[in-house]
Protein backbone atom coordinates (compact mmCIF):
# COMPACT_ATOMS: atom_id res chain seq x y z
CA UNK A 1 0.00 0.00 0.00
CA UNK A 2 1.25 3.52 -0.77
CA UNK A 3 1.47 6.35 1.74
CA UNK A 4 -1.32 8.12 -0.06
CA UNK A 5 -3.75 5.32 0.82
CA UNK A 6 -6.34 6.64 3.28
CA UNK A 7 -8.42 4.40 5.44
CA UNK A 8 -11.81 5.26 6.88
CA UNK A 9 -13.79 3.30 9.42
CA UNK A 10 -16.69 3.39 7.00
CA UNK A 11 -14.85 0.84 4.86
CA UNK A 12 -15.45 -1.80 7.48
CA UNK A 13 -18.62 -0.47 9.09
CA UNK A 14 -21.19 -1.84 6.67
CA UNK A 15 -24.37 -3.70 7.37
CA UNK A 16 -24.48 -7.36 6.36
CA UNK A 17 -26.30 -8.14 3.15
CA UNK A 18 -29.13 -9.72 5.06
CA UNK A 19 -29.89 -6.38 6.72
CA UNK A 20 -32.01 -5.98 9.82
CA UNK A 21 -31.00 -5.64 13.44
CA UNK A 22 -27.85 -7.44 14.50
CA UNK A 23 -27.66 -9.14 17.85
CA UNK A 24 -25.04 -8.50 20.51
CA UNK A 25 -24.21 -10.31 23.68
CA UNK A 26 -22.72 -8.49 26.67
CA UNK A 27 -19.15 -7.25 26.69
CA UNK A 28 -18.39 -6.66 30.36
CA UNK A 29 -16.25 -7.62 33.29
CA UNK A 30 -17.06 -10.92 34.94
CA UNK A 31 -16.70 -11.61 38.63
CA UNK A 32 -12.94 -12.07 39.26
CA UNK A 33 -13.70 -14.92 41.63
CA UNK A 34 -15.25 -16.85 38.75
CA UNK A 35 -12.39 -16.30 36.33
CA UNK A 36 -9.43 -16.75 38.63
CA UNK A 37 -7.98 -13.54 37.18
CA UNK A 38 -8.55 -9.83 37.46
CA UNK A 39 -11.71 -10.23 35.40
CA UNK A 40 -12.67 -11.16 31.86
CA UNK A 41 -14.94 -9.56 29.35
CA UNK A 42 -16.76 -12.07 27.20
CA UNK A 43 -17.21 -10.10 24.06
CA UNK A 44 -19.77 -9.54 21.39
CA UNK A 45 -21.06 -12.39 19.30
CA UNK A 46 -23.90 -12.85 16.92
CA UNK A 47 -23.51 -11.07 13.57
CA UNK A 48 -20.27 -11.61 11.77
CA UNK A 49 -20.89 -14.92 10.10
CA UNK A 50 -20.08 -18.53 10.89
CA UNK A 51 -16.37 -18.17 11.62
CA UNK A 52 -15.00 -18.00 15.14
CA UNK A 53 -14.83 -14.52 16.66
CA UNK A 54 -11.63 -12.50 16.52
CA UNK A 55 -10.32 -12.63 20.07
CA UNK A 56 -8.84 -9.36 21.39
CA UNK A 57 -6.94 -9.34 24.67
CA UNK A 58 -6.71 -6.27 26.91
CA UNK A 59 -5.48 -5.45 30.40
CA UNK A 60 -6.76 -2.29 32.09
CA UNK A 61 -6.39 -0.60 35.49
CA UNK A 62 -9.95 -1.13 36.70
CA UNK A 63 -8.82 -0.82 40.31
CA UNK A 64 -5.94 1.07 41.89
CA UNK A 65 -4.45 4.48 41.11
CA UNK A 66 -5.58 4.68 37.48
CA UNK A 67 -9.02 3.11 37.84
CA UNK A 68 -10.98 6.25 36.91
CA UNK A 69 -9.49 6.70 33.42
CA UNK A 70 -9.06 2.94 33.10
CA UNK A 71 -12.81 2.47 33.30
CA UNK A 72 -13.24 5.18 30.66
CA UNK A 73 -10.95 3.25 28.32
CA UNK A 74 -12.95 0.11 29.09
CA UNK A 75 -16.17 1.87 28.05
CA UNK A 76 -14.56 3.03 24.83
CA UNK A 77 -13.30 -0.44 23.96
CA UNK A 78 -16.61 -2.09 24.76
CA UNK A 79 -18.60 0.49 22.78
CA UNK A 80 -16.29 -0.02 19.79
CA UNK A 81 -16.68 -3.81 19.94
CA UNK A 82 -20.46 -3.56 20.20
CA UNK A 83 -20.61 -1.13 17.28
CA UNK A 84 -18.40 -3.27 15.08
CA UNK A 85 -20.43 -6.40 15.77
CA UNK A 86 -23.68 -4.60 15.05
CA UNK A 87 -22.23 -3.57 11.69
CA UNK A 88 -20.78 -6.75 10.23
CA UNK A 89 -17.66 -7.36 12.33
CA UNK A 90 -14.10 -7.41 11.01
CA UNK A 91 -13.42 -9.50 7.93
CA UNK A 92 -16.97 -10.75 8.39
CA UNK A 93 -16.21 -12.03 11.90
CA UNK A 94 -17.41 -10.79 15.28
CA UNK A 95 -14.87 -9.39 17.71
CA UNK A 96 -14.76 -10.63 21.29
CA UNK A 97 -12.91 -8.82 24.09
CA UNK A 98 -11.19 -10.43 27.05
CA UNK A 99 -10.42 -7.72 29.62
CA UNK A 100 -8.26 -8.33 32.69
CA UNK A 101 -7.79 -5.99 35.66
CA UNK A 102 -4.10 -5.20 36.15
CA UNK A 103 -4.89 -3.27 39.34
CA UNK A 104 -2.69 -0.36 38.14
CA UNK A 105 0.35 -2.59 38.69
CA UNK A 106 3.17 -2.77 36.15
CA UNK A 107 4.19 -6.32 37.07
CA UNK A 108 0.63 -7.57 36.83
CA UNK A 109 0.00 -5.92 33.47
CA UNK A 110 3.00 -7.72 32.01
CA UNK A 111 1.78 -11.07 33.30
CA UNK A 112 -1.72 -10.28 32.00
CA UNK A 113 -0.48 -9.81 28.42
CA UNK A 114 1.74 -12.87 28.76
CA UNK A 115 -1.35 -14.87 29.71
CA UNK A 116 -3.56 -13.35 27.01
CA UNK A 117 -1.07 -14.13 24.26
CA UNK A 118 0.62 -17.30 25.47
CA UNK A 119 -2.20 -19.09 27.29
CA UNK A 120 -5.49 -17.63 26.05
CA UNK A 121 -4.28 -17.49 22.44
CA UNK A 122 -5.86 -14.16 21.52
CA UNK A 123 -5.64 -13.02 17.90
CA UNK A 124 -4.95 -9.34 18.67
CA UNK A 125 -4.17 -7.13 21.66
CA UNK A 126 -5.10 -3.55 22.53
CA UNK A 127 -3.03 -1.48 24.94
CA UNK A 128 -3.80 -0.45 28.56
CA UNK A 129 -4.05 2.97 30.17
CA UNK A 130 -1.00 4.89 31.49
CA UNK A 131 2.61 5.08 30.41
CA UNK A 132 3.57 3.06 33.50
CA UNK A 133 1.52 0.15 32.17
CA UNK A 134 2.12 0.63 28.45
CA UNK A 135 5.89 0.13 28.61
CA UNK A 136 5.92 -3.35 30.21
CA UNK A 137 2.93 -4.56 28.21
CA UNK A 138 4.36 -3.31 24.91
CA UNK A 139 7.53 -5.23 25.67
CA UNK A 140 5.57 -8.46 26.13
CA UNK A 141 3.69 -7.82 22.89
CA UNK A 142 6.94 -7.18 21.01
CA UNK A 143 8.51 -10.34 22.45
CA UNK A 144 5.66 -12.28 20.82
CA UNK A 145 5.73 -10.20 17.63
CA UNK A 146 2.28 -8.67 18.21
CA UNK A 147 1.03 -5.35 16.90
CA UNK A 148 0.50 -3.03 19.88
CA UNK A 149 -1.79 -0.02 19.46
CA UNK A 150 -2.38 1.84 22.71
CA UNK A 151 -4.64 4.71 23.82
CA UNK A 152 -2.82 6.33 26.73
CA UNK A 153 0.97 5.93 26.80
CA UNK A 154 2.03 9.41 25.74
CA UNK A 155 5.23 10.02 27.74
CA UNK A 156 8.51 10.21 25.85
CA UNK A 157 9.89 7.12 27.55
CA UNK A 158 7.34 5.01 25.65
CA UNK A 159 9.01 5.94 22.38
CA UNK A 160 12.65 5.49 23.41
CA UNK A 161 12.47 1.79 24.35
CA UNK A 162 13.12 0.51 20.83
CA UNK A 163 9.59 -0.78 20.30
CA UNK A 164 9.02 -1.65 16.66
CA UNK A 165 5.41 -2.75 17.15
CA UNK A 166 3.89 0.25 18.98
CA UNK A 167 1.52 2.98 17.77
CA UNK A 168 -0.05 5.64 20.01
CA UNK A 169 -3.70 6.20 19.04
CA UNK A 170 -3.97 9.93 19.81
CA UNK A 171 -2.93 13.19 18.14
CA UNK A 172 0.25 14.05 20.12
CA UNK A 173 2.72 12.81 22.73
CA UNK A 174 2.73 14.16 26.29
CA UNK A 175 5.42 16.81 26.08
CA UNK A 176 3.65 18.39 23.10
CA UNK A 177 0.18 18.59 24.66
CA UNK A 178 0.53 22.26 25.61
CA UNK A 179 2.30 23.44 22.44
CA UNK A 180 -0.57 25.68 21.34
CA UNK A 181 -0.74 27.28 24.79
CA UNK A 182 3.03 27.85 24.81
CA UNK A 183 2.79 29.37 21.33
CA UNK A 184 0.05 31.72 22.53
CA UNK A 185 1.95 32.87 25.62
CA UNK A 186 5.10 33.37 23.58
CA UNK A 187 3.16 35.55 21.13
CA UNK A 188 1.94 37.85 23.93
CA UNK A 189 3.66 41.22 24.33
CA UNK A 190 6.45 40.67 26.85
CA UNK A 191 4.82 43.11 29.28
CA UNK A 192 1.65 40.98 29.38
CA UNK A 193 3.24 37.54 29.73
CA UNK A 194 3.22 35.75 33.08
CA UNK A 195 6.51 36.20 34.94
CA UNK A 196 6.42 33.25 37.34
CA UNK A 197 5.00 29.74 37.31
CA UNK A 198 4.33 26.97 39.82
CA UNK A 199 4.29 23.32 38.79
CA UNK A 200 2.83 20.35 40.66
CA UNK A 201 3.00 16.97 38.94
CA UNK A 202 2.11 13.42 39.83
CA UNK A 203 5.08 11.06 39.81
CA UNK A 204 3.88 9.57 36.55
CA UNK A 205 5.60 9.83 33.14
CA UNK A 206 2.51 11.11 31.34
CA UNK A 207 1.51 13.65 33.97
CA UNK A 208 5.05 14.95 34.34
CA UNK A 209 5.51 14.94 30.57
CA UNK A 210 2.57 17.26 29.99
CA UNK A 211 3.58 19.71 32.75
CA UNK A 212 7.28 19.72 31.98
CA UNK A 213 6.77 20.05 28.24
CA UNK A 214 5.08 23.38 28.99
CA UNK A 215 7.66 24.22 31.66
CA UNK A 216 10.51 23.88 29.17
CA UNK A 217 8.77 26.13 26.66
CA UNK A 218 7.95 28.82 29.25
CA UNK A 219 11.39 28.82 30.82
CA UNK A 220 12.85 29.34 27.35
CA UNK A 221 10.96 32.65 27.08
CA UNK A 222 11.87 33.80 30.56
CA UNK A 223 8.98 32.59 32.74
CA UNK A 224 10.62 31.78 36.08
CA UNK A 225 9.79 28.53 37.87
CA UNK A 226 9.14 29.33 41.54
CA UNK A 227 7.61 26.02 42.65
CA UNK A 228 8.29 22.54 41.25
CA UNK A 229 6.65 19.76 43.27
CA UNK A 230 6.32 16.06 42.40
CA UNK A 231 3.97 13.88 44.45
CA UNK A 232 3.19 10.12 44.60
CA UNK A 233 0.18 8.84 42.61
CA UNK A 234 -1.75 7.97 45.78
CA UNK A 235 -1.50 11.47 47.29
CA UNK A 236 -4.77 12.80 48.69
CA UNK A 237 -3.61 15.61 51.01
CA UNK A 238 -2.37 18.59 48.99
CA UNK A 239 -2.30 21.13 51.80
CA UNK A 240 1.49 21.43 51.96
CA UNK A 241 1.93 21.68 48.18
CA UNK A 242 -0.90 24.22 47.97
CA UNK A 243 0.73 26.26 50.76
CA UNK A 244 4.00 26.43 48.84
CA UNK A 245 2.21 27.57 45.70
CA UNK A 246 0.16 30.17 47.58
CA UNK A 247 3.28 31.51 49.32
CA UNK A 248 5.07 31.86 45.98
CA UNK A 249 2.23 33.97 44.55
CA UNK A 250 3.05 32.45 41.15
CA UNK A 251 1.33 34.07 38.19
CA UNK A 252 0.28 30.71 36.81
CA UNK A 253 -0.24 27.17 38.12
CA UNK A 254 0.35 24.11 35.93
CA UNK A 255 -0.76 20.71 37.20
CA UNK A 256 0.60 17.51 35.72
CA UNK A 257 -2.43 15.57 36.88
CA UNK A 258 -4.90 12.79 36.42
CA UNK A 259 -8.41 13.37 37.80
CA UNK A 260 -8.80 13.09 41.58
CA UNK A 261 -5.41 14.60 42.36
CA UNK A 262 -6.26 17.67 40.27
CA UNK A 263 -9.57 18.08 42.07
CA UNK A 264 -7.90 17.80 45.48
CA UNK A 265 -5.15 20.24 44.55
CA UNK A 266 -7.58 22.83 43.19
CA UNK A 267 -9.77 22.64 46.29
CA UNK A 268 -6.70 23.10 48.51
CA UNK A 269 -5.63 26.15 46.47
CA UNK A 270 -9.13 27.63 46.61
CA UNK A 271 -9.27 27.22 50.38
CA UNK A 272 -6.07 29.25 50.69
CA UNK A 273 -7.40 32.03 48.48
CA UNK A 274 -4.67 31.66 45.85
CA UNK A 275 -5.72 33.38 42.62
CA UNK A 276 -3.54 32.63 39.57
CA UNK A 277 -3.80 34.41 36.23
CA UNK A 278 -3.77 31.03 34.48
CA UNK A 279 -4.58 27.54 35.77
CA UNK A 280 -3.90 24.48 33.60
CA UNK A 281 -4.41 20.84 34.52
CA UNK A 282 -3.82 17.86 32.26
CA UNK A 283 -6.90 15.66 31.60
CA UNK A 284 -9.02 16.49 34.69
CA UNK A 285 -11.02 19.50 33.39
CA UNK A 286 -12.42 17.43 30.53
CA UNK A 287 -14.02 14.95 32.96
CA UNK A 288 -17.81 15.47 33.09
CA UNK A 289 -17.71 15.34 36.91
CA UNK A 290 -15.04 18.02 37.21
CA UNK A 291 -17.25 21.09 37.61
CA UNK A 292 -19.36 19.59 40.38
CA UNK A 293 -16.26 18.25 42.14
CA UNK A 294 -14.64 21.67 42.55
CA UNK A 295 -17.83 23.54 43.31
CA UNK A 296 -18.54 24.93 39.85
CA UNK A 297 -15.61 27.36 40.14
CA UNK A 298 -14.32 26.44 36.73
CA UNK A 299 -14.21 29.70 34.76
CA UNK A 300 -10.90 30.09 32.95
CA UNK A 301 -9.43 26.69 33.91
CA UNK A 302 -7.88 25.02 30.90
CA UNK A 303 -6.59 21.67 29.73
CA UNK A 304 -5.10 20.14 26.59
CA UNK A 305 -7.28 17.63 24.83
CA UNK A 306 -6.88 15.33 21.89
CA UNK A 307 -10.61 15.03 21.42
CA UNK A 308 -13.86 16.96 21.45
CA UNK A 309 -17.31 15.50 20.69
CA UNK A 310 -17.97 18.53 18.48
CA UNK A 311 -15.15 17.79 16.03
CA UNK A 312 -16.05 17.41 12.39
CA UNK A 313 -13.72 14.51 11.64
CA UNK A 314 -15.31 11.72 9.60
CA UNK A 315 -17.00 9.06 11.78
CA UNK A 316 -17.00 11.25 14.92
CA UNK A 317 -20.67 12.23 14.78
CA UNK A 318 -21.67 8.58 14.44
CA UNK A 319 -19.36 7.66 17.34
CA UNK A 320 -20.82 10.34 19.60
CA UNK A 321 -24.40 9.37 18.75
CA UNK A 322 -23.75 5.67 19.31
CA UNK A 323 -21.86 6.18 22.55
CA UNK A 324 -24.48 8.56 23.94
CA UNK A 325 -27.22 6.04 23.20
CA UNK A 326 -25.26 3.32 24.99
CA UNK A 327 -24.11 5.30 28.04
CA UNK A 328 -26.37 8.33 28.26
CA UNK A 329 -23.50 10.81 27.96
CA UNK A 330 -21.07 12.07 25.36
CA UNK A 331 -17.68 10.35 25.21
CA UNK A 332 -14.63 11.78 26.93
CA UNK A 333 -11.06 11.77 25.63
CA UNK A 334 -10.23 8.43 27.29
CA UNK A 335 -13.23 6.79 25.66
CA UNK A 336 -12.45 8.39 22.31
CA UNK A 337 -8.84 7.23 22.37
CA UNK A 338 -9.99 3.69 23.12
CA UNK A 339 -12.40 3.83 20.19
CA UNK A 340 -9.56 5.23 18.07
CA UNK A 341 -7.38 2.27 19.04
CA UNK A 342 -10.08 0.01 17.67
CA UNK A 343 -10.31 2.06 14.48
CA UNK A 344 -6.55 1.90 13.92
CA UNK A 345 -6.32 -1.85 14.44
CA UNK A 346 -9.43 -2.43 12.33
CA UNK A 347 -7.97 -0.37 9.49
CA UNK A 348 -4.84 -2.51 9.49
CA UNK A 349 -6.85 -5.74 9.69
CA UNK A 350 -9.00 -4.75 6.73
CA UNK A 351 -6.00 -3.37 4.85
CA UNK A 352 -4.02 -6.58 5.20
CA UNK A 353 -6.90 -9.05 5.30
CA UNK A 354 -5.84 -11.04 8.36
CA UNK A 355 -6.40 -11.12 12.12
CA UNK A 356 -4.49 -13.96 13.73
CA UNK A 357 -1.50 -14.37 16.05
CA UNK A 358 0.89 -15.71 13.41
CA UNK A 359 4.18 -13.78 12.98
CA UNK A 360 3.34 -13.30 9.31
CA UNK A 361 -0.02 -11.64 9.99
CA UNK A 362 1.20 -9.52 12.91
CA UNK A 363 4.19 -8.34 10.88
CA UNK A 364 1.93 -7.35 7.99
CA UNK A 365 -0.34 -5.39 10.33
CA UNK A 366 2.66 -3.49 11.75
CA UNK A 367 4.08 -2.78 8.30
CA UNK A 368 0.70 -1.56 7.02
CA UNK A 369 0.41 1.05 9.77
CA UNK A 370 3.96 2.25 9.08
CA UNK A 371 2.98 3.28 5.55
CA UNK A 372 -0.66 4.35 5.77
CA UNK A 373 -2.78 7.14 7.22
CA UNK A 374 -5.87 6.22 9.21
CA UNK A 375 -8.92 8.46 9.57
CA UNK A 376 -10.20 8.38 13.16
CA UNK A 377 -12.50 10.25 15.51
CA UNK A 378 -9.46 12.25 16.75
CA UNK A 379 -8.38 13.10 13.22
CA UNK A 380 -6.15 11.51 10.57
CA UNK A 381 -3.21 9.68 12.17
CA UNK A 382 0.25 8.81 10.92
CA UNK A 383 3.24 7.76 13.00
CA UNK A 384 7.01 8.06 13.04
CA UNK A 385 9.28 5.04 13.30
CA UNK A 386 8.93 4.93 17.10
CA UNK A 387 5.12 5.14 17.09
CA UNK A 388 4.71 8.84 17.86
CA UNK A 389 1.63 10.38 16.25
CA UNK A 390 2.33 13.39 14.06
CA UNK A 391 -0.25 15.86 15.38
CA UNK A 392 -1.08 18.34 18.15
CA UNK A 393 -3.55 18.72 21.00
CA UNK A 394 -6.23 21.37 21.19
CA UNK A 395 -6.47 23.67 24.22
CA UNK A 396 -9.84 23.77 25.95
CA UNK A 397 -10.93 26.28 28.57
CA UNK A 398 -14.04 26.84 30.67
CA UNK A 399 -15.81 29.85 29.15
CA UNK A 400 -19.23 30.88 30.50
CA UNK A 401 -19.39 27.61 32.40
CA UNK A 402 -18.73 25.34 29.42
CA UNK A 403 -15.45 23.76 28.40
CA UNK A 404 -14.70 24.80 24.85
CA UNK A 405 -11.82 25.03 22.39
CA UNK A 406 -9.87 28.29 22.59
CA UNK A 407 -6.59 27.39 20.84
CA UNK A 408 -5.39 27.30 18.12
CA UNK A 409 -7.11 30.23 16.48
CA UNK A 410 -8.20 28.26 13.42
CA UNK A 411 -10.12 25.78 15.61
CA UNK A 412 -11.35 27.99 18.43
CA UNK A 413 -14.97 28.12 19.53
CA UNK A 414 -14.44 30.97 22.01
CA UNK A 415 -11.80 33.57 22.89
CA UNK A 416 -8.95 32.60 25.19
CA UNK A 417 -9.44 34.08 28.68
CA UNK A 418 -6.40 35.69 30.29
CA UNK A 419 -6.10 36.53 33.08
CA UNK A 420 -8.52 33.96 34.43
CA UNK A 421 -11.37 35.11 36.72
CA UNK A 422 -11.13 34.45 40.44
CA UNK A 423 -12.26 31.09 41.67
Amino acid sequence: MSKSTRTNISRWVALTAAGGLLALTGCGIDDPSESGEGGTGDGATGTGGGEDPIQIGISLPLTGDFSEPGKGVQRGYEAWAAYVNENGGLLGRDVELTILDDQSNADRVASDYEKLINQDGVDLVFGPFSTRLVVPSAQVAMDYGFLFVEPAGAAEEVFTQGFTNLFYAAPAVAQDHYDYLADHIEAMPESERPKTAAYAAMDDPFAQGTAYGLKARLEAIGVETVVDEVYPPNTTDFSSIAAKIEASDADIIVGGTQYQDAVNLIIALQQLGYQPDLAAFSTAPTNPEFAAAIGDKTEGILSPTGYTPESSYPTNAEFVEYFAEEYGTEPTEDEANAWTTGQVVAAAVEGVGCADPSPECQGQLIDWLRTNEVDTVVGPLTWDAEGRPQGAHLIQQYVDGEITIVLPDDAKEAEFIYPKPEW
